[in-house]
């Protein structure tokens, strides 16, 4: 059946409906840069989390990440979570603003050295206020305080406008680009479907899989 719609141009590919796709940047870091400053004392403490901050690390990558479409964790396993945050080679951390949590930073050094940036990010009421600055600059100084020599992470269009550019002021450098297409997190009740608003919602018409 036609769908009434006009031939697409070449280069354009479908994205089924309760799918979502978006362009993954790559940028990475091979030397570190001029030394950083720290964090300005109180009220900001960085907290590495443990198995016991469970909750806090669910809380702090909804708050985080419900905005900008985070969904890989949300359905992981409280176990998996917890060896997570018990692997001696996986730093996560919280930046705390006085009693709360405001900043995820999750560093992996799994491969010997590298360090990837898996989860970087803060409240959307933090946004524009430096903090984000305070964040990186403390991950920074936590890769590069290990004996590595590559510093790497990725971001998307779900992401903040700004974030390419911020990574990049940051000293890394943008060195691949790719497609990524997965259920829309929003239906498989993974989050409301009124989070990320600026990404469109294409539900599948009744009766379809």
């Amino acid at each position: 059946m036609s769908d009434n719609h006009p031939e697409l141009p070449d280069g354009y590919s479908p994205v089924p409906a309760g799918k979502v796709a978006n362009v993954v940047t790559f940028l990475e870091m091979r030397q570190r840069p001029a030394e950083t400053t720290g964090l300005p004392g109180l009220p900001f403490a960085l907290v590495r989390l443990s198995p016991q901050n469970l909750d806090i690390y669910r809380r702090l990558f909804r708050d985080v990440g419900e905005d900008w479409l985070w969904g890989s964790m949300l359905g992981v396993g409280d176990d998996e979570v917890r060896g997570i945050l018990s692997n001696p080679s996986m730093e996560t951390y919280a930046l705390r603003d006085g009693d709360r949590d405001i900043g995820l930073l999750e560093l992996d050094f799994r491969i010997p050295g590298e360090c990837e940036v898996v989860y970087f990010g803060i409240v959307k009421d933090a946004i524009g206020k430096g903090t984000g600055r305070l964040l990186m600059n403390q991950a920074i100084a936590k890769a590069w305080a290990q004996p590595i020599e590559r510093f790497w992470l990725h971001t998307c269009t779900f992401d903040h406008p700004a974030a390419v550019g911020f990574y990049q002021r940051s000293g890394f450098k943008p060195y691949k680009l790719m497609v990524e297409v997965h259920d829309d997190p929003r239906l498989i009740g993974l989050m409301p479907k009124t989070a990320a608003p600026h990404v469109p919602l294409l539900e599948p018409a009744p009766g379809i899989e």
